[in-house]
């Protein structure tokens, strides 16, 4: 019997338990350790944030739906992992062994690298949590009754750009249902070296379908910025040139604001010897696993990716939805290998495929592989994509309530898109 513990209970790690949990059978314990008690389904966030949808709609109570496959639940965050003796001890102290380690903590965001960014001071705004989005609509409901200006953007060192241009999207076609559009000039702020850069170095002709998008919806942009500083109704925003030196510096007025801050690993899993580059993302090799820790496997945001190009001002590669479903799929298969006594030996697909929401339309990205050269990358258009992004939701928030380990990326999005399903390779 194998002792697994999964550290986060959100996209990565419910995922990752269920899926162990179908391929081990019961003979093995596997607990989840969440930071509170419910799941949310992140992508979600910018509705929440217009009022497009309620909490409630997208979350669930983590512990019931895991008790229902046998798996455990504590909902505390893990605060100190001890790698040499395979122990993990939670928020009030209580202390568990592991005989495989799954980090799936996903980020912490690093809003204390701006000064006056974080949401808890009430002056910008984050998507980045349901908590943050719940905040970020009540105070957007203070903003319709004095419209101004808006401020949207992703802050140096980001490495999550979708939800900032969704929401810059998703507000603008909300304005325009409210009739108040006209009285909200709208700034995008990016360390991108252009607009559809995404962390990828461009996806098809995200360039020009992104910057046509923003022209005509009246919405500026600045990029390769850097957001010195928030203050109370203003930004301080400097630009730089192609050789990453300041060109211009613009102080931005806002009535409201959202901005996606750069990540970091959390301190528990950053504080862990050799498990963490800089920045406190875990190392893994091609098969999930820490190089230094083989009984540790990683997967989700929280693993360590090199940027997929230098750009002036620095740009962290994303991880999307579908990478994260082919990593949980490569840890399961390695661990049953390994208790199975064969090679563990499989290895993921690192593909990127986006659905970013406009409101009324969306765009859909691809890059097979996420690195370039790439076999396919393409961009779309189109209010199927919207459609698309729904759908998926629901499908997620079936995929938890019943404890499934179905691929959805893989046999739904994928499919939807009319690309061949790809599968996981072993060599």
């Amino acid at each position: 019997m194998a002792r697994i513990l999964i550290i986060g209970a959100g996209l990565a790690g419910m995922s990752a338990a269920y899926e162990l949990r179908e391929t081990l059978g019961t003979e093995h314990v596997i607990t989840v350790l969440g930071n509170g008690e419910r799941f949310s389904f992140t992508p979600s966030n910018p509705w929440l944030a217009v009022g497009w949808r309620k909490s409630e709609e997208f979350t669930l109570d983590a512990g019931t739906y895991l008790a229902k496959k046998d798996i455990g639940f504590i909902p505390h965050a893990a605060v100190q992992i001890d790698a040499t003796s395979n122990t993990v001890v939670v928020d009030g102290g209580e202390r568990f062994s592991y005989d495989y380690l799954l980090i799936c903590t996903g980020p912490k965001l690093a809003f204390e690298e701006i000064p006056g960014s974080d949401p808890a001071d009430g002056t910008a705004h984050s998507v980045c949590t349901t908590p943050h989005a719940q905040q970020a609509w009540t105070a957007y409901q203070r903003f319709l009754e004095n419209p101004g200006p808006v401020l949207i953007g992703a802050v140096q060192g980001a490495s999550c750009f979708g939800p900032a241009y969704e929401f810059a999207l998703i507000l603008d076609a909300d304005l325009r249902k409210r009739k108040l559009r006209d009285r909200v000039p709208m700034t995008f702020v990016t360390s991108e070296p252009y607009i559809g850069h995404m962390g990828l170095g461009g996806v098809g002709d995200s360039k020009g379908l992104m910057e046509s998008e923003f022209r005509q919806r009246h919405i500026k942009w600045i990029t390769n910025a850097k957001v010195a500083e928030v203050r109370p109704g203003e930004a301080r925003v400097i630009e730089h040139d192609d050789g990453a030196q300041p060109r211009h510096e613009h102080v931005l007025p806002f009535g409201y604001a959202m901005l996606v801050p750069a990540f970091k690993g959390v301190d528990a899993v950053a504080a862990v010897e050799g498990l963490c580059n800089p920045r406190g993302f875990v190392l893994v090799d091609k098969h999930q696993r820490s190089p230094k820790y083989p009984r540790i496997f990683a997967a989700g945001v929280c693993i360590a990716i090199p940027p997929v190009e230098s750009t002036p001002i620095p740009t962290g590669a994303p991880k999307t939805g579908f990478m994260i479903e082919s990593m949980v799929t490569t840890i399961v298969h390695n661990i049953a290998a390994e208790l199975n006594g064969e090679t563990a030996d499989f290895e993921g697909t690192w593909n990127a495929v986006c659905l970013a929401d406009m409101g009324d339309s969306g765009v859909a990205f691809v890059a097979l592989p996420q690195m370039p050269p790439r076999n396919v990358t393409w961009a779309r258009k189109g209010k199927w994509v919207h459609l698309a992004k729904v759908a998926f939701e629901k499908y997620f928030l079936f995929k938890m309530r019943h404890g499934t380990s179905e691929p959805i990326y893989e046999k739904y999005v994928m499919k939807a898109l009319g690309i061949e399903r790809l599968k996981h390779d072993r060599h």
